[in-house]
């Protein structure tokens, strides 16, 4: 996926932007960039490769270099950024986050009259951010370009300018599926996805964008160019996985969130008798400890840590292209507590399971280290489709999703007519789905979390909440 932060400042604002863009690391590991601009020294940019070294270790070589009032930074799962671009818009820097999935037809559309060009990444596709750039200069001014490059991309697109002025212009995304928020202090005003990173550097909230709105943000206002829409559907993802516990989306923190959902598990399963006699309830680190922590408040079961994850030399942004290099990887990093593991009956919670490549390796891990018994929950209910959305997986196939390949497995096209009984573990097909990756991966039981119980626990309007990848609905 991927996040941007901005500020704009009547002081220095590098350090600003470099922490307020390092704070939004977990979203992406892939990219990163930074962009500043002052009167004197106008544009001045660094783009690095965050794949195995993280972005503060990146670019605290750059500080000395990088200076101005203004700036911009973003985290990218996916292509180099931010752009610097020239048109007869100006001069501006962009960052986006989003997916277009018709960036081939708009590639043709826009050479039809063979008079432009863009420039081809190593594999020959076009760097997304430069397509969103190209679309925009086709305006008559860079908000008509903005809402022209919005309404013609299939897919969502949240978007990040930083103009010669200094200036910065935000755009949430049509639907609203990722946050736009700002922030102001006495110096000047910041944009962000995350909230906790501004608040950590004294800004204090100050306006959280609609869907579709289009913001212009100076040192002393911000002033909206297009008003919000009314269809928000915000990622329900954001919650269950992809959010940092100190995030507020829509008002619902996020760490919040994820307890009330253990503890929605853990209620469903004791009045449907189906919750196992286990020793500990145990999160898997990192994003699942919230989860579990609600589970074993409610069920009164001990919460441990039976493994921890190993850190300081296998940082999360260590993401190996090679799949067997990255199973090995995820290997090294747990780190077993033989005491919390050796003849213990054990319920895990995850976040998710979404492809299940690392899986076996985990409960496989578990047993050679002495389990005695394994037990599965995932604290969302299957993924079922792959997001076209927001890119949240690097699989480009439902086929490469867990659910959606066991489904196959077990009856071929046929089971495409019935996702919605295999999503629900109260049917014969949910039961059927829930034995099979049982057995396959080896745990005594799994459950996962209802669609229901994760729009509980997040507790804002269902009808603002995108479930595209569990439902095929938005």
């Amino acid at each position: 996926m991927g996040g941007f932060f901005g500020a704009v400042s009547r002081r220095e604002a590098v350090l600003d932007v470099f922490f307020g863009t390092d704070y939004h690391s977990h979203l992406g590991t892939r990219n990163a960039g930074m962009c500043m601009w002052d009167k004197e020294n106008g544009f001045r940019r660094q783009i690095h490769s965050i794949a195995n070294t993280p972005f503060r270790t990146k670019f605290e070589h750059d500080l000395n270099d990088l200076c101005g009032t203004s700036g911009i930074g973003c985290i990218s799962d996916s292509d180099p950024q931010p752009l610097l671009v020239r048109s007869h818009l100006g001069i501006y820097a962009i960052t986006t986050v989003g997916i277009i999935n018709n960036a081939e037809a708009l590639v043709d559309k826009y050479f039809s009259d063979h008079r432009h060009q863009l420039m081809a990444m190593s594999n020959g596709s076009v760097n997304t951010t430069e397509l969103v750039a190209a679309l925009i200069n086709e305006g008559d001014t860079v908000v008509d370009g903005i809402r022209k490059a919005q309404e013609m991309i299939e897919g969502s697109m949240t978007i990040l300018l930083l103009m010669e002025n200094g200036d910065l212009i935000a755009a949430r995304d049509e639907y609203g599926r990722l946050p736009v928020l700002v922030g102001k202090n006495e110096d000047g005003h910041c944009v962000s996805f995350e909230s906790f990173a501004y608040h950590k550097l004294d800004y204090q909230d100050e306006y959280e964008l609609g869907p579709g709105e289009i913001v212009r943000i100076s040192i002393d206002s911000m002033e909206t160019l297009v008003k919000a829409g009314d269809q928000l559907k915000i990622c329900g993802f954001l919650w269950t996985y992809y959010g940092y516990p100190n995030s507020n989306y829509e008002g619902r923190n996020v760490e919040v969130m994820r307890y009330k959902n253990g503890e929605l598990m853990a209620k469903k399963e004791i009045e449907e008798g189906t919750f196992p006699d286990v020793d500990f309830v145990a999160g898997v680190p990192d994003s699942g400890l919230p989860h579990a922590i609600g589970y074993s408040n409610f069920c009164h079961k001990p919460f441990a840590r039976p493994f921890i994850k190993y850190t300081p030399t296998w940082p999360r942004s260590f993401m190996p292209p090679n799949q067997s290099v990255r199973n090995q990887v995820a290997k090294m990093k747990q780190i077993p507590v033989k005491e919390l593991i050796d003849g213990k009956k054990l319920l895990f919670v995850d976040d998710s399971i979404v492809r299940g490549t690392q899986l076996q390796g985990t409960v496989d891990f578990l047993y050679e280290s002495g389990a005695k018994e394994v037990h599965m929950r995932s604290a969302c209910p299957p993924i079922m489709h792959a997001c076209k959305y927001l890119n949240f997986s690097r699989g480009n196939s439902d086929m490469d999703l867990l659910a959606r390949r066991t489904i196959f497995e077990l009856e071929g096209e046929e089971g495409e007519k019935h996702l919605d009984e295999y999503a629900d573990s109260t049917t014969e097909r949910g039961k059927c789905l829930l034995r099979t990756i049982c057995k396959q991966f080896g745990f005594d039981s799994l459950g996962y979390q209802s669609l229901d119980g994760v729009l509980e626990a997040i507790g804002i309007d269902r009808s603002k909440i995108c479930t595209y990848c569990w439902s095929g609905r938005e």
